[in-house]
């Protein structure tokens, strides 16, 4: 055993499970199996991209330095992790191919900034579904085992695809033979190489330093530092205790099944906290996502970004919701809500369109056919049915007829309506902002309201109505004209 493996073995177990020191996160892909213009690694999952996911379970073991290393669109998706970690340190992998490469080139780059010391996690960013406490029991079992390296391994009854991990008689690591370099013995393994690795630094410094391409792919492979690390002390593996949290995604086929896969368990540990789910197959529900007990949720629904949903509240079916806070007792039904807060008991839909900025107090309504817009609708006031409400704001116990429209916009500024309580507004009406109308305010049909309404009183458009009797249209007419 070399004087490596020999200082790696005399550090304290417990400090050494304690601690992350490096993580380099292998995102420079392209991902060509997509068949997409977008990176792989910056595809959708469940409302976080792949690569967002995986660095937030790397952060989790708060590692002293987290690396991205990028190549393909590599300020696209060097922005993006800088999004997520403005302290991330990206690193531009050349054009030699290969995760062997990547890492070379992260190894130097830390090296020359004197951050490349201790123990170094490696993740692939394909991994949506990689979670910190896979990572933690990896970590764990390198330090345990004093390993000098150490691959997170699963098993899957269908393998192909994987690199094979291969085992000598006592168990030890071998190697990792990739599908296109496999024997027939190598392909019938099913113990299958994840992309996750835990190195010490100074084993993974040597093991890659004279990588070579010869391989059926012409490409540079991490796994041969597996191989050449045996020089410097044990190479052991950790099988997942989940494979779903180590698949990868190569293509949308793979995607949209480990997403419903996932998808699933979400709605079932929601039902297991007391929420309703009447069918699971057609409801979507995010990770970042809240709901309280005896809330139900019905076919069709979305649940999306930071929703809340309170108890006993009703969504669906067919509802999107998405960064919404609905309260207690809620009922939103056929509808697409985003940006909104939407009170106790209040009643939303069908066919109701809420843009960012609304706050609707408790005992609401916005019916069918509403859309509004930064609207603030107090308490128990009613927009029932085909309507616009932007930029307005509308007092208690208010009732607003169908067809009523606040004209915000000036073409070149949005304006504000001020509407107050126990409001009673006319079927039809338009409001033309700025305007104010007080409380106890009565509008009759068809109003145009341009200028400011005191309180207690009852405004109305007068319009003259003009009867043309035996009038026809010009089409008919001419029809008329040419068969005489």
């Amino acid at each position: 055993m070399s004087e490596i493996s020999q200082a790696q073995s005399q550090e304290s177990t417990s400090s050494v499970a304690s601690r992350l020191d490096v993580a380099i996160i292998l995102a420079a892909g392209e991902g060509t199996r997509m068949k997409s213009s977008t990176p792989k690694v910056l595809h959708d999952f469940a409302g976080k991209t792949f690569l967002q996911r995986v660095m937030a379970s790397v952060d989790a073991l708060e590692p002293a330095t987290t690396a991205v290393v990028v190549h393909y669109q590599a300020d696209r998706v060097a922005a993006a992790a800088r999004d997520y970690d403005e302290s991330v340190v990206v690193i531009n992998q050349d054009d030699k191919p290969g995760t062997g490469r990547a890492v070379q080139c992260a190894v130097q780059q830390l090296r020359a900034q004197g951050r490349f010391e201790g123990s170094v996690l490696i993740a692939a960013s394909d991994m949506p579904l990689l979670d910190a406490a896979t990572l933690r029991g990896l970590a764990a079992y390198h330090a345990q085992q004093h390993n000098a390296a150490t691959v997170l391994t699963t098993k899957l009854a269908e393998p192909f695809g994987y690199g094979r991990v291969i085992r000598d008689e006592n168990g030890q690591v071998l190697r990792i033979v990739e599908q296109k370099d496999a024997n027939a013995a190598e392909q019938a393994v099913d113990e299958v190489n994840t992309s996750v690795y835990v190195f010490d630094s100074r084993v993974l410094e040597r093991a890659i330093a004279d990588l070579d391409s010869d391989n059926a792919q012409g490409e540079f492979y991490l796994t041969d530092a597996l191989e050449k690390a045996r020089e410097f002390g044990k190479v052991g593996a950790w099988q997942a205790p989940d494979s779903l949290a180590v698949e990868g995604v190569n293509d949308r086929v793979q995607l949209a099944r480990l997403a419903k896969a996932h998808n699933v368990r979400v709605c079932e540990n929601w039902m297991r906290e007391g929420v309703t789910i009447l069918d699971p197959e057609t409801t979507w529900i995010e990770d970042d996502v809240t709901i309280a007990r005896d809330a139900q949720i019905l076919p069709g629904s979305f649940l999306q970004g930071t929703t809340t949903i309170g108890e006993g509240a009703v969504v669906g079916p067919y509802t999107t919701l998405i960064d919404a806070t609905i309260d207690a007792g809620a009922h939103v039904e056929r509808s697409r809500v985003q940006g909104t807060h939407i009170g106790e008991r209040a009643n939303i839909g069908p066919w109701t369109y809420l843009r960012p900025g609304n706050d609707l107090a408790a005992d609401t309504k916005a019916g069918a056919f509403v859309e509004m817009k930064k609207a603030h609708i107090d308490e128990g006031s009613k927009v029932p049915h085909l309507s616009y409400i932007g930029d307005t704001h509308i007092g208690t116990h208010t009732n607003v007829g169908g067809g009523t429209i606040t004209a915000n916009y000036d073409g070149v500024h949005k304006n504000h309506t001020e509407i107050g309580s126990n409001v009673h507004v006319g079927a039809g009406n338009m409001f033309v902002a700025p305007v104010t109308v007080g409380d106890n305010v009565t509008t009759g049909s068809g109003s145009v309201v341009r200028h400011d309404v005191e309180s207690d009183a009852m405004v109305y458009s007068e319009n003259t109505q003009h009867v043309v009797p035996g009038w026809k249209p010009k089409w008919e007419r001419d029809a008329q004209d040419d068969a005489r």
